[in-house]
């Protein structure tokens, strides 16, 4: 790419930037009440994570999966009458909450998101390689920022682990499955990896998975309990209904499933439209693993895949794409950016911008389609050389 399409898309991408700060800034101080008086108080996700490590470092880890006692602890985090933010983690992310739950409610948030918000730029960047700086403009640009920052969620935190995986499966198997076992905070994430490392015979990366999630996993049951796994357990096998009856916002989901119940398909005919469309996926990803495709294929394949075949994902989940399309970047470094990935790239990078909107406006979920496309390029970067 000569330098004054880069100029371009740069001058765009700081357009960008400071249109989403601009925004940023007005919702916070309307969150605030600072423009129009406030019918309701407001807070972001985030205030669910707080509570939980609250009721954790009191000892009563179990709490965080009773509705009614975890909303007390969000209400005393923030303010009484806040509306409830729902928490289906597993004890694993109790490992990360409750120190969270040391600091005060707003000191606490800044640190998680602009230490995870680090965390993925330097992922991103040990994929892209750039030179100079002015790549952190359409990487801080990326709609998917402002959701994960606006709403307090940790998806920096597992666009970095899926980035770092991805970047040292071949190099550190090792390490990459330690990383990819992270991912056990958030497991449905999780769904298309031991695929992948499966086809593709990566046993060092199998069992650095195995350590990283089973390590999590039980050093949370040394400090939360027994009973806090079996509450945890109980409250996840009930909470597709939260999603299924209309207590989340089906726009602002991201999934085949949502797409389907937006235009008014049937739960279980949503359910199966999402099952093929994670069984497609798989397959692809299989196959580009199974024949060692060049790994920029096979990462933006698996990253792609995911969002693919999950039922559950929100917005800011769309932060998996900027890592998808850094891999496409990546490939382009070694062999020229095809004409057919640019729209790809360019969809991928405004979705988390446009797919609410026309799901609110036109009843119609538009956000699969970039992870189709994504997918797409993936494979066609690993089978068409």
């Amino acid at each position: 790419m000569d330098l004054a399409p880069r100029g371009r898309l740069f001058a765009w991408a700081f357009v960008v930037l400071v249109a989403e700060i601009v925004v940023t800034l007005w919702f916070v101080a309307g969150t605030h009440g600072w423009i129009v008086p406030l019918t309701e108080p407001l807070t972001t996700d985030f205030a669910s994570f707080y509570a939980a490590g609250k009721l954790a470092l009191a000892g009563t880890a179990p709490l965080a999966y009773d509705q009614a006692a975890h909303q007390a602890a969000e209400w005393a985090a923030t303010e009484p009458g806040v509306k409830y933010q729902f928490f289906f983690y597993p004890p694993v992310f109790l490992l990360l909450a409750a120190p969270l739950a040391l600091l005060p409610y707003l000191v606490a948030f800044g640190v998680f998101e602009v230490a995870t918000l680090l965390l993925y730029l330097a992922s991103l960047r040990a994929i892209l390689r750039p030179d100079g700086w002015r790549w952190l403009v359409p990487a801080l640009g990326f709609p998917a920022v402002f959701w994960t920052l606006g709403l307090g969620q940790n998806a920096f935190l597992s666009a970095a682990l899926f980035a770092i995986g991805t970047r040292l499966l071949d190099r550190r198997p090792g390490l990459a499955g330690l990383a990819l076992g992270g991912l056990i905070f958030k497991p449905h994430l999780g769904v298309l990896i031991p695929v992948a490392l499966l086809a593709g015979r990566h046993g060092r990366a199998i069992l650095g998975a195995a350590v990283g999630a089973g390590g999590l996993i039980v050093l949370s049951w040394l400090l939360f309990g027994t009973q806090t796994w079996t509450a945890f357990l109980a409250a996840f096998t009930g909470a597709h209904g939260t999603y299924e009856d209309g207590r989340i916002e089906l726009a602002g989901m991201i999934t085949v499933f949502a797409a389907a119940r937006l235009l008014g398909v049937p739960t279980a005919f949503a359910y199966a439209a999402q099952a093929l469309a994670g069984l497609a996926a798989a397959s692809v990803v299989a196959l580009l693993f199974w024949r060692r495709a060049p790994l920029p294929a096979r990462a933006a394949a698996l990253i792609a895949g995911t969002l693919l075949a999950v039922p559950v994902l929100l917005l800011y989940d769309l932060m998996l794409l900027a890592v998808a399309g850094a891999w496409l970047l990546a490939a382009a470094h070694e062999d020229r950016l095809r004409k057919s990935e640019i729209p790809t790239l360019l969809g991928g990078y405004l979705m988390p911008f446009m797919c609410r909107p026309i799901g609110l406006r036109f009843s119609v979920g538009i956000a699969p389609l970039a992870s189709v496309a994504m997918l797409v390029a993936a494979a066609r970067r690993g089978l068409i050389r």
